[in-house]
């Protein structure tokens, strides 16, 4: 066995105290400030928009490889719509299903960190009815010169397509394409559980 020496030994011995210096931070996202939105469009052409009353998660960042994720919740229940007709339709079993599955969840992959102030592409895994498909999201460059200090939203938009969840009524009005919109503020951590 080659014993690559003590060099080797304090290098490996530096990165390991380094990873416990720089912890994941945990930014609660402040759903009092953030929602979630989407847009259908009825024949193609006239678009019927849902706003979401508040969206509940984490995003954590990992300082040590520049990195962060991002976890989020979005209370299907909990839906605004310009009409009562519209809301009880797009909670029912032929949209979003509110009773049997009364959120939606999203996780992302790791991306760097930069994106949040710089914009960019995120990927993660989106839960809707019980069905997890892959989902892309654009990232806006950020209007502030931090998000993470809860100063200006990261905003996100993705696509998803509504066979792929398995909603098949109304295909000959209803486009099958369903815009999504985020938009969530962070809570900054407690300075004590800042490395």
């Amino acid at each position: 066995m080659h014993f690559r020496g003590p060099r080797f030994i304090v290098a490996i011995a530096t990165l390991v105290a380094m990873q416990t210096v720089f912890g994941d931070e945990v930014f609660e996202i402040d759903s009092a400030r953030s929602h979630a939105d989407f847009e259908v469009k009825v024949m193609w052409f006239v678009g019927i928009r849902g706003d979401f009353g508040a969206i509940k998660g984490n995003l954590t960042v990992d300082r040590f490889h520049g990195t962060a994720t991002v976890e989020a919740d979005i209370d299907t229940n909990d839906l605004h719509m310009r009409t009562r007709s519209y809301e009880t339709w797009a909670k029912s079993n032929e949209f979003f299903d509110s009773q049997h599955f009364p959120k939606i969840h999203f996780l992302s992959d790791s991306f760097p960190l930069v994106r949040l102030n710089n914009g960019g592409d995120i990927e993660g895994k989106l839960t809707l009815l019980g069905i997890v498909r892959p989902i892309h999201f654009d990232l806006d460059a950020a209007d502030c010169d931090n998000p993470l200090k809860g100063k200006c939203p990261v905003e996100a938009y993705g696509l998803i397509h509504r066979s792929d969840f398995g909603m098949q009524s109304r295909r000959g009005a209803l486009s099958d394409k369903v815009q999504l919109r985020l938009s969530a503020f962070v809570n900054t951590p407690p300075t004590d559980s800042l490395p």
